[in-house]
């Protein structure tokens, strides 16, 4: 039985990919909106904003996030990318509500006050989380479908029935011809660069 899964070289990774996005790299641009782009419009669409206003809202993010993204890159105890993000996003979201709220009073309205007084002060994983978890199911296979080409065939194999169809790792190894730290060991590879392609690790 073999031992082992071959390595192919990885494509640039999550701090490359990030310093390529301060860099203003298009690629690195297109693949971070078409990864967190519609998370983001999901964040404005559940605290009530139309279509049109969800989508400028996302460009105000984003246009944020051009600003600010040497601060997340050296500032590795604030997290998550996806929870500095929320930050900027919640941010974005009290000022649309803020001018919406400015010119109701001006109409004797209120809802946008009451719009606003609902986004949460602080984002954790663990307990305010306001992301569906349908929406992270999304972003994940995002991830996915972004990695999956810089793995062989076997190793792929090996993380997808051990997490996604969560097989037992001794008979995904049997199966796959490997040993089962093999499995483990490509299950491990694999999770570690969809955590780097999120923004969750660095290198």
């Amino acid at each position: 039985m073999s031992t082992s899964v071959s390595r192919p070289s990885e494509n640039r990774t999550s701090t490359s990919w990030l310093l390529r996005v301060k860099a203003r790299d298009p690629q690195a641009w297109q693949r971070l909106t078409d990864l967190y782009g519609p998370l983001v419009f999901h964040w404005a669409r559940r605290h009530g904003l139309s279509p049109e206003d969800a989508g400028d809202l996302m460009q105000e993010v984003f246009s944020a996030v051009a600003v600010a993204i040497d601060r997340f890159l050296h500032s590795p105890g604030q997290g998550t990318f996806r929870g500095w993000l929320w930050t900027i996003a919640r941010n974005k979201l009290r000022d649309h509500y803020r001018r919406s709220s400015h010119r109701e009073e001006a109409a004797g309205g209120t809802e946008a006050g009451l719009r606003l007084s609902s986004i949460p002060e602080i984002w954790s994983d663990e307990s305010v989380d306001i992301t569906d978890r349908n929406e992270l199911q999304k972003l994940f296979r995002r991830a996915l479908d972004l990695v999956r080409c810089e793995f062989e065939e076997r190793t792929w194999q090996a993380f997808w029935r051990t997490t996604i169809e969560m097989r037992d790792t001794s008979d995904v190894a049997a199966e796959l011809s490997l040993s089962t730290n093999s499995v483990r060991q490509a299950k491990s590879r694999v999770l570690r660069r969809l955590r780097r392609e999120l923004g969750d690790v660095s290198e």
